[in-house]
Order: structure tokens, then C-alpha cells, then sequence
């Protein structure tokens, strides 16, 4: 399986065959990212904000997707979304192997979430805080959660996010297990071993 991170929270999954979009920022959404022009055969948002439903970024391929993918209600904000509303968690399984992109979680995940979220092999977090969890809140939900490989996403770093996000160094300060790769993609395989794995925006 390949994850193919595209800037902010925008990831391509490409497994068995098909590939799915996460998170589509619009054209001038997200400072410092290029605009999105992708393919794929399925594309799912965690909300509709334009820096995460940007589904017009995303030609579909017209022939569906198998894949399943899991679909946990939760909120953007720490007040049950009366800040900035609802968010989407989803799981996609395929390979064998499970990814949750958890979009713009902005509180604790729940007891039955975390139960669902359990041991994936990879997790996609925000980690920026403001509109999201911050680098300390994401540690604890890694800790609750066990995933294999973390993937850092919403946050600042040289010209790229918003000026009120923090930064990757503040999230990264915080992990042992960093591992950082020259390009976007990540091989993940059953023997991908737990790592902090920081992918390159390459706009």
C-alpha cells in the first residue's frame, strides 16, 4: 500500500489496485500548498470546510471501489462541535492492513472510537491544534490507540499552513521513534516497522 501525503491532510491511498482521496483542500485553502488535481476511484472528506472538502479537486474514476472504509462520527472542536462543528474519522482496510485518516479531531477520541481505532497500522493525525488537536493531545490519543506507524498532518512548517497552527518541530520534540523520508509516499507493508514517519511535501 502506498500513502501519497499531497499537503495539509490530503492523502492518496493506493492498495490493490484502486485509489482513494482523504481530505481535498480547495484552490488558495491552505497557505503555501499548491492547488489538487487528483484521481482516484473514491474520495471521502471529514468535513466540509473548504481546506477538507474539496471533492471538485478530485476527478473519480467512474468505476467505484471496493475497498471498505469505516466511517466514526466525533467533533472538530472540544465542545461536542458547537465550536466548528461535526468530523469524520475513517478507517480504510485493505492488504490486510487498516489506515485511519482522522481529519480534524479536536478532542479525545470516545471509548467506542478508540475500541474501533485500536492497533491500525497506520494513523493519520492533526497535530497543529487551534482547529485541531495539539501535539501533546495527539500523543496521548498515539498512546491510547497503539498504531504502527504515525503519520503528523495539519500543521505548520516554513510556508506552508496556517500562522495559527503549530509547528511539525512542536509534535516531532515530543516523538522518539522519528524516521524522515526524502519524498511524499510511504511503502506500508505488514512489516513496515512503528515508526513517526514525517513525509516531504513535494507541492
Amino acid at each position: 500500500m502506498k500513502l501519497i501525503w499531497h499537503g495539509h491532510s490530503c492523502f492518496a491511498l493506493e492498495a490493490e489496485g484502486y485509489t482513494v482521496v482523504f481530505d481535498p483542500y480547495a484552490d488558495g485553502a491552505v497557505p503555501g500548498c499548491a492547488p489538487l488535481r487528483l484521481t482516484a476511484d473514491a474520495v471521502y472528506c471529514s468535513h466540509e470546510h473548504g481546506d477538507h472538502g474539496a471533492r471538485q479537486c478530485v476527478t473519480l474514476s467512474g468505476r467505484g471501489c471496493p475497498l471498505p472504509v469505516e466511517a466514526i462520527a466525533c467533533f472538530h472542536d472540544n465542545m461536542h462541535g458547537a465550536l466548528r462543528g461535526k468530523n469524520t474519522i475513517h478507517i480504510l482496510s485493505a492488504e490486510g492492513m487498516r489506515v485511519a485518516h482522522m481529519g480534524d479531531i479536536g478532542h479525545m477520541p470516545g471509548k467506542q472510537a478508540l475500541q474501533a481505532l485500536a492497533g491500525v497500522d497506520a494513523l493519520l493525525i492533526p497535530v497543529g491544534g487551534h482547529f485541531t488537536i495539539d501535539a501533546a493531545t495527539a500523543v496521548q490519543v498515539i498512546d491510547a490507540i497503539g498504531p504502527r506507524v504515525v503519520v503528523p498532518m495539519h500543521y505548520r512548517l516554513g510556508g506552508m499552513g496556517y500562522d495559527v497552527i503549530g509547528t511539525l518541530d512542536q509534535f516531532t520534540a515530543l516523538r522518539t521513534d522519528l524516521r524522515r523520508y526524502d519524498g511524499n509516499t510511504l511503502e506500508l507493508t505488514p512489516d513496515t516497522p512503528r515508526q513517526t514517519a514525517v513525509l516531504t511535501y513535494e507541492g
